[in-house]
């Protein structure tokens, strides 16, 4: 005999599946921070340097997570519109999976999600994805270098920052060529690669400018916001500031980065802070180590707060 009310509960969760899983995640990191840091802790350290600081950095980062889902949003218009929402929660749900998970393998929700949530075929997904990647290594790597080029105030270093800066437009303009030869070069299976990256890229000029566009905004605001928080809470110059930005957020990608970033992330702060030209003995090493495990928990809240005000803004489940 049917069990109607196991029946009638199952639709229930499979339907609000994404929410759960949100508010699971909300809690469980809500819970690591109070256990490894302890939330007193966290809110005194921003005592010194300043509500409004904190607050300006909270919201100029939340911004950051919305510019990203505008990337998508875009990328996908005919499966995503009208449910920018139910977006910006998904981009807050693997946002947050990514930071969780060791070995960026929290970068498997994002096809996942695509599919369950818009129908959007993992193939395509996963291929957006790995260009999106390529853009947002590019971002990165040139808004680090904005911190290089201002610490040393070199007219050279502004020409290869340039250079570096308009890459993706002419490898854009020039993919045609490009592909062509790499399909005569590579082996059969590297050909099948080929095909999925092609097919993740921009439809045209218009598509690719959007997304370089918004790519180059989000990283900019990111990478100086959080150069900003060290600058302040660490007594740093432009450039060690910017190179511990730059070593945190590449520490976050790489496969020895510790669930949460615990320890990987604020390490890679002090390394890319050092590269560029911080104090590494004495008192400065000390500040140095506290603002970045500061900045580390900026970045962590920031998530949080973002994916819980994520769950006001969707508007629920497309029906497929």
């Amino acid at each position: 005999m049917k069990n109607y009310p196991v029946a009638s509960r199952s639709p229930w969760i499979i339907r609000h599946a994404m929410t759960l899983l949100t508010l699971a995640i909300i809690v469980v990191y809500g819970a690591f921070i109070q256990w490894f840091w302890g939330w007193q802790s966290v809110v005194s350290l921003w005592i010194g340097a300043g509500w409004t600081s904190g607050l300006i950095a909270l919201v100029l980062l939340l911004g950051t997570y919305v510019l990203r889902t505008w990337r998508i949003y875009d990328y996908f218009p005919k499966e995503t519109g009208g449910h920018f929402g139910t977006l910006l929660r998904l981009v807050q749900v693997h946002n947050l999976l990514n930071i969780m998970l060791p070995f960026r393998s929290g970068e498997a929700s994002f096809p996942l999600l695509m599919k369950r949530e818009f129908d959007v075929p993992l193939v395509r997904s996963t291929s957006a994805l790995l260009v999106m990647r390529l853009f947002d290594l590019h971002a990165l790597l040139a808004a680090a270098g904005t911190g290089l080029a201002l610490q040393t105030g070199k007219v050279w270093t502004w020409m290869l920052w340039l250079a570096f800066l308009i890459l993706p437009a002419l490898a854009f303009a020039l993919r045609g060529i490009a592909f062509r030869l790499a399909g005569r070069i590579m082996p059969q299976k590297g050909r099948k690669l080929l095909e999925e990256v092609q097919a993740g890229l921009p439809a045209d000029n218009g598509a690719f400018i959007r997304a370089w566009g918004a790519t180059l905004i989000n990283w900019f605001t990111k990478i100086a916001v959080l150069a900003w928080v060290l600058g302040l809470l660490g007594n740093l110059s432009t450039g060690p500031s910017f190179g511990g930005a730059l070593g945190g957020e590449i520490s976050s990608v790489l496969p020895v980065h510790a669930p949460a970033g615990v320890g990987t992330y604020p390490a890679g702060i002090t390394a890319g802070a050092i590269a560029f030209g911080a104090d590494a003995t004495g008192l400065p090493l000390e500040e140095l180590g506290q603002a970045a495990v500061n900045t580390h928990l900026l970045v962590i809240v920031s998530s949080l707060i973002g994916t819980a005000l994520s769950l006001f803004a969707a508007r629920g489940r497309v029906e497929k």
